[in-house]
């Protein structure tokens, strides 16, 4: 098995992000996961609520739910990274640095992983498939056979959400 530039960057790509993880920690990972997600569903949820607030200052509407969901995510993303410092200095305080680095190392290959998976997904939909990078790569078709089973399952997932079958 001959490995193509785009395989050395599919495995530096999950390596780097398995450092990163080994050097945060997995609790710092996890909740820096979360307060992004958090961060995303709150802007989402709760900007047209606080836009109204900004009625007498800004006169066009969809600048004021913009500017209300920026005030939101960065809002959230500050109180996150304030407990994602306290929880990692408790962290450290118990001694659990070693485990912790370990499992954040796994996550950071896994969290790799994901980020390679997706962007196979995306690319699949470019005309790429006919490049000979693409059809050379030893890795890239079983990102594909995953790409593709998580394409069915946030499908059959997220159909019944939207109305759908």
């Amino acid at each position: 098995m001959t490995l193509t530039w785009v395989d050395w960057a599919i495995a530096a790509i999950i390596l780097i992000s398995a450092l990163i993880s080994l050097a945060r920690g997995f609790f710092r990972e996890v909740l820096s996961l979360v307060t992004w997600l958090a961060a995303v569903v709150i802007a989402w949820l709760f900007s047209g609520s606080l836009a109204i607030a900004f009625e007498g200052y800004i006169s066009t509407p969809s600048l004021r739910t913009i500017a209300a969901a920026a005030i939101l995510f960065i809002a959230t993303l500050l109180t996150g990274g304030l407990i994602n410092a306290v929880i990692g200095k408790l962290v450290e305080v118990t001694g659990l640095t070693g485990t912790d680095r370990a499992l954040g190392m796994i996550f950071g290959a896994l969290r790799g992983v994901v980020l390679v998976t997706m962007l196979i997904g995306i690319a699949a939909y470019m005309p790429v498939q006919q490049d000979e990078w693409w059809r050379g790569s030893a890795l890239i078709p079983h990102f594909e056979m995953v790409s593709d089973w998580l394409k069915r399952l946030a499908m059959d997932t997220l159909a019944p959400l939207f109305g759908g079958e």
